[in-house]
């Protein structure tokens, strides 16, 4: 079958294109949307939500994340202004007079989205049922090749995964697929095919995110060889409650009682290429502390690290609440983490002390830092944009972290440079202003 092609033209309200569905995307779309403009929001995975719908709280209040995120999500997904792309990606962009003329891959869902009321006949009924890492749970937990990524997904609507569906990979799935057999809706269509479409915008707002940095990297610290050594945002995913445990702080369900946090792994080390500093790596860590020590109250918790940054409002004071909860805060990150006996050794040097440390651990938590999306580089070469040598994009004046080079094209959020999620919205809220302003101009 054809790969299907359409052109779409908004008559009335100028139209703003917002790539990317996290938080930064989300905010943008919805300030822009409610000034009555129209709003194409554009998200690469199968739901908008991004890296915040997998955190258990935020810091420093502890709110819980998905209360905070989940209307937001829905609010997107029923605003009169804004036409949700999931499961989508940008492929080309040209500068027209007045705007751009913008080339949009619709990925197929294999589920017709009208028909899918979200059942989960489908995933029960599927042969890989529980076989394949589930991302969003950082493959610790496991899911169908019919899945649907996370139960608060925006739209609730299921897809399947063309890379381990044995119909998509193979061509067949036993005698006939069980899932088509088990879906009542008949939502489930395996002869769908990539679509494209072609929209005009008025001005574009790039919020594609960041990705954790990758831990194998510094292989002193274990990561991919121990199974308790975790990075961040597995360890958030231990702490869900929507998470593969249930919100517990169990490895291989056991309850660890020695836990050690190891900071700066990705940031500020010249080794790895990364100066900069991820700027929320100190907080979360705090966070994450607190959490262990809310859930195991019998637990002893260390924190190594490099130095303490608590900038934002209320993080200073959260900070000195976490260390009155009988948490060693050791300074001088680890030179390496090995295994003795059933035990990890966290060995370094305290640099307050001057003297070496070998410290036991059943579970260590790498703080992670925050590296530019994978891809960013090729949404950069369409969108004409350039990057800082940290890979992030660029601003057009240093005293301006949301206009770009390019008129008409605005940046949001951690694709423009780490930032927490207070900064993160902010910075949308501006860019979304910014966009506004460009629509405006196109109207009048």
């Amino acid at each position: 079958m054809a790969k299907r092609t359409e052109k779409r033209k908004y008559h009335g309200a100028p139209t703003a294109l917002v790539i990317g569905g996290g938080i930064a995307g989300m905010q943008a779309s919805l300030d822009i949307a409610d000034k009555g403009f129209r709003v194409i929001l554009v998200e690469s995975e199968p739901t908008i939500g991004g890296h915040m719908a997998q955190l258990d709280k935020t810091f420093p209040t502890l709110d819980c994340s998905s209360c905070i995120l989940t209307p937001k999500m829905v609010e997107v997904g029923n605003h009169p202004n804004i036409e949700l792309l999931t499961y989508s990606e940008v492929i080309d962009i040209q500068e027209k007079a007045g705007g751009f003329r913008t080339t949009i891959r619709k990925k197929p869902r294999y589920i017709d989205v009208k028909k899918c009321n979200a059942c989960n006949l489908c995933a029960e009924a599927c042969v890989q049922r529980e076989r394949i890492p589930n991302e969003f749970d950082m493959g610790i937990g496991k899911r169908s090749a019919a899945y649907i990524p996370f139960p608060q997904a925006v739209p609730q609507k299921y897809v399947i995964d063309p890379n381990h569906c044995l119909m998509l990979t193979r061509g067949k799935c036993g005698k006939e697929p069980k899932c088509q057999k088990a879906c009542g809706a008949n939502a489930i269509d395996f002869t769908q095919q990539e679509e494209t479409i072609t929209v005009r915008v008025g001005a574009i707002v790039v919020a594609t995110g960041y990705d954790q940095f990758d831990s194998e990297l510094k292989p002193e610290f274990g990561y991919g060889r121990y199974e308790n050594v975790l990075s961040g945002i597995e360890f958030e995913r231990l702490c869900s409650a929507s998470g593969p445990t249930q919100g517990k702080i169990q490895i291989n369900g056991k309850e660890p009682k020695r836990v050690v946090f190891v900071q700066c792994v990705g940031s500020r080390d010249k080794t790895v290429g990364n100066e900069y500093c991820s700027r929320v790596c100190c907080m979360y860590t705090a966070k994450q502390a607190h959490l262990v020590r809310e859930r195991i109250p019998d637990a002893k918790i260390t924190v190594c690290y490099m130095d303490i940054r608590a900038f934002g409002k209320g993080y200073e004071e959260f900070y000195e609440r976490v260390q009155r909860e009988n948490i060693h805060f050791r300074r001088g990150n680890p030179s390496e983490i090995y295994e003795r006996g059933l035990s990890l050794v966290v060995r370094g040097e305290d640099t307050l002390l001057g003297e070496p440390y070998e410290e036991e651990a059943d579970l260590v938590v790498l703080a992670t830092g925050l590296v530019p999306r994978k891809g960013a580089g090729n949404i950069g070469k369409l969108l004409g944009l350039s990057q800082t040598p940290d890979g992030f994009f660029q601003e057009a004046r240093t005293e301006e972290t949301i206009a770009t080079s390019r008129a008409g094209i605005f940046l949001a959020g951690c694709c423009q440079g780490p930032k927490d999620i207070p900064d993160t919205v902010a910075q949308a809220s501006g860019a979304a202003s910014l966009a506004c302003v460009q629509l405006a101009k196109g109207r009048s």
